[in-house]
Formats: structure tokens, C-alpha cells, sequence
């Protein structure tokens, strides 16, 4: 494969053994001392700071990880074949040759965009079809910028595999100039940083659970200069909620106390979540309602049940019967209404089943609204909007929320979409208990 720099000034050997094998001690050192104090830091503690001090531990440990993995591929050169999974497979490279339309890539890069080994490398033109559609205009904006201006490429993008699981990868490359100074070629090293990205992720939320204020031990009445946004619920400190979102979506929920006394918003646990299912790129999206004067922590018990049989393998349509069994060994009552949807990205495709007689999931799109019945799966398209709300599921309950089809059209996100219900339900509350929305925007 060419040289990074041109194509008749090779690029520079790596530094002696001996200086390399001075970086790996010092790395293996250090991450050997960031354990240690790892390690001693246990029993800080769960509240928020532990949290974000063993998110940030845990990130450094990663690096470092990865670091000590590359400097010893630096030194003993690459392996013939890295085994899978290994941190050494998660790097591969590439060059694409403008003059000869030629492309050539290494063995893990192959794994790393989810292509077959024997098939042909994608040409510039095509590797773009790899790619999440909302992340293609940035990397046919860092590739046009280094052939065309030469400027060195340094960015990330997601692609997905072909049973639907999304990554995240970040490749730096450079021209590589012909004797006249034009661009004979691309290169570049491209590397999978989906765990990487997910620590980072840890640390974020961590610390911004740092300047959330508490939850609030009075629900009786809604605070009219947060109900845009919506009170948090009581059990949401417990919730690593994927702000982020979820492969293909883009998620918000909302939570609103009950426009009643506190004694009322006690006999109703409305609860929400969004988690993967066993495969990890499908999500499950879920509310309902959990009735009964035992219910104060009920919504924290059932989303560890509902997370819990998510990991092991649980399909939408055997979460109603599921959860009841898991319910009749505990005090709590059995779940009133409740909607559990399965959403594939690979495919668009949405199944759901349902507890009692919850609102249904209403669909938004291109400014008009809609309720999903009698079948219970659909396809979605990129810019639709799915709301599920525990209310009532009377008919003007759900026409009102339906006339909302032209503001929810014009959100920007999800947590904008979250808003305008939130302001909506606050502000014609006559409920008497607490409730429950979420939001979920097709990204692509």
C-alpha cells in the first residue's frame, strides 16, 4: 500500500524498538496506577459524582487499553490475521486510487464496514451506500475536501452492517500526491469506536445527572415554568435513558405528576422506557400504567423486569403475558394498560402488543396523525413520528392528540416533539393521576 504523504516520498520509518517498547511500559504504567486508584475509588459510593468518577475510570481504562494494543501493532507489525472482536481487528486501512479507479483494503477493514471478505472493495463513489443517511453529506464533505483541496481527512461516521447492527467509525487519511503535485490517491486508517463512543457517552450522562435537582417528593401539582419540559419522575435517577437515541431513532420522553393532591398521584405509577432487545439494534418502546397503593417504587421494579427480559431474548407480543407472571410474585398489582413496541432499523419494521386498553400508538406524518390498529406491526419512514401516551384512551382524549399532527410536523427532534405534548397535556390536565409520553423520530 502507498505512502501516506506522496507517492515518490515514502513516508518516514517508525521509531527504533526501544523507543516503542519505552512508550508501551510507560502506558502499561500508567494504566496500571489508573486501575489501581479505579480500584480503591469502589465505595464512593452510587449517587451522581461516584457515578461520573467510575465513568470517567472506566473511559481512561479504555484508551489506554487501546493505546498499549496499537503501540504494540507499531512494533511487531501487523498481524496476519487478528482475531475477531480483538482490538487490533477493530483497525484497517485502505487506499483508493484516482487514476486507476482501483481500490484496496485491508482484511479488517472488511469487518469493520460489515462487507464479506471475498467480495470487491467499494470504490469511493460507493462507500457512501455503507453509511447512515444523515451521516453521508459529512463524509462526501471530508472526502471532497482531501482530494480535491488535500486536505488531510479526520472525522466519523456511522455505518451499518447487514443484519441491521449500526457502528461507529472514525477514519483519518491523506492525498497522496503524484510527481506533478496532483492526487494520485487516497489514504487512510479507519477504526471501529462504537465502545469507545459508548463510554464516552457514560461519562456524559453521568455528569449531567450531576445538575439535575433531585426528583421531587411532592407530585401533586405541575410547576407551570417546567411543565414545558416536564417534571422528572420519581424513579428516573435509576434510568440510563438513551438520550442519545437508539440505532435509527431519535428518542424523548415526558412525564407529568398528577393535577391532583399528592395522596392522588400516589395510586398511579405511570412509567416509560426505551432499552435494546437481545440483538442490540433493535429497541423496545414501552409506557403503561401500574395502578395500586403499592406503586411508589412499582414503575422502578417493573422496568428492571421489562429490561431484564428484554436481554433475554423476550419479543414484544410475550411481554404482556410476561410481565403479568413476573407481577404475581411480587405486591404489586398487575399492570393495567400498557403498549410494548419492538422497532428494527435494518427494515423500518414495527410490531407491538398491548396490556388493557391504553391510548394505541399514534403515528405522525407529513402533518397528519393517525392510530395504529387492527394489525399490529407497520413500516415506518424516515421523519415519522411515533407517540405513545398512557391517558385515557377515550376518543377525544385521542383526537386531541392527533390535532397536534402540524406542530409535532414541525419539530426539530424528539425532545421538541416532547415538549409541545407536555405544554399540551399541562395545560388541559384533569387527571387525576400522573401520566406518561414517548416520542420516538425515524432519523433514517
Amino acid at each position: 500500500m502507498s505512502s501516506p504523504l506522496s507517492a515518490d516520498h515514502p513516508a518516514a520509518q517508525p521509531p527504533g524498538r526501544g523507543s516503542v517498547e519505552s512508550l508501551i511500559s510507560q502506558t502499561r504504567r500508567l494504566r496500571g496506577d489508573v486501575d489501581a486508584v479505579r480500584r480503591d475509588s469502589q465505595g464512593a459510593g452510587t449517587d451522581a459524582q461516584g457515578r461520573w468518577q467510575r465513568a470517567l475510570y472506566d473511559l481512561a481504562l479504555h484508551q489506554l487499553t487501546d493505546l498499549d494494543a496499537h503501540l504494540a501493532q507499531l512494533r511487531d507489525g501487523p498481524a496476519p490475521s487478528p482475531r475477531p472482536g480483538s482490538l487490533l481487528s477493530r483497525v484497517g486501512s485502505a487506499e483508493w486510487n484516482l487514476l486507476t479507479d482501483e481500490a484496496d483494503w485491508s482484511a479488517e477493514l472488511f469487518a469493520i464496514l460489515g462487507r464479506d471478505r471475498g467480495s470487491v472493495p467499494l470504490s469511493l463513489d460507493e462507500l457512501p451506500s455503507l453509511v447512515l443517511a444523515e451521516d453521508r453529506p459529512m463524509l462526501t464533505a471530508m472526502v471532497t475536501d482531501c482530494l480535491v483541496d488535500g486536505r488531510p481527512i479526520d472525522g466519523e461516521f456511522r455505518v451499518v452492517h447487514p443484519g441491521g447492527t449500526v457502528r461507529t467509525v472514525h477514519m483519518m487519511g491523506e492525498p497522496v500526491l503524484d510527481t506533478d503535485g496532483s492526487t494520485a490517491s487516497m489514504w487512510a486508517v479507519l477504526r471501529d469506536v462504537s465502545e469507545l463512543r459508548r463510554c464516552r457517552r457514560a461519562v456524559s450522562e453521568s455528569r449531567d445527572s450531576l445538575h439535575r435537582p433531585p426528583p421531587q417528593t411532592d407530585l401533586g401539582a405541575r410547576d407551570p415554568d417546567t411543565t414545558g419540559e416536564a417534571a422528572p419522575p420519581p424513579w428516573h435517577g435509576l434510568l440510563r435513558f438513551p438520550h442519545e437515541g437508539r440505532p435509527g431513532l431519535d428518542l424523548a420522553a415526558a412525564y407529568l405528576p398528577a393535577a391532583a393532591s399528592p395522596a392522588h398521584a400516589r395510586r398511579h405509577g405511570a412509567w416509560y422506557d426505551a432499552c435494546p432487545l437481545a440483538d442490540g439494534e433493535e429497541t423496545l418502546l414501552a409506557t403503561g400504567r401500574l395502578p395500586g397503593s403499592g406503586a411508589a417504587g412499582g414503575p422502578a421494579v417493573l422496568i428492571g423486569a421489562l429490561r431484564g427480559l428484554a436481554a433475554a431474548g423476550s419479543r414484544p407480543g410475550q411481554f404482556p403475558g410476561r410481565i403479568t407472571g413476573f407481577l404475581e410474585h411480587t405486591a404489586l398489582d398487575p399492570v393495567c394498560d400498557a403498549v410494548y413496541c419492538g422497532y428494527r432499523p435494518g427494515t423500518r419494521a414495527l410490531s407491538w402488543a398491548r396490556t388493557g386498553d391504553p391510548v394505541p400508538p399514534l403515528l405522525f406524518r407529513g402533518g397528519t396523525g393517525h392510530r395504529l390498529s387492527g394489525h399490529d406491526e407497520a413500516t415506518l419512514e424516515p421523519g415519522d413520528l411515533l407517540l405513545l401516551h398512557t391517558g385515557a384512551p377515550a376518543p377525544p382524549a385521542v383526537a386531541h392528540l392527533l390535532s397536534l399532527a402540524l406542530r409535532l410536523s414541525r419539530a426539530g427532534s424528539a425532545q421538541d416533539g416532547a415538549r409541545i405534548v407536555a405544554r399540551e397535556l399541562a395545560d388541559s390536565a384533569t387527571e387525576r393521576t400522573d401520566a406518561c409520553v414517548l416520542l420516538a423520530r425515524v432519523t433514517s
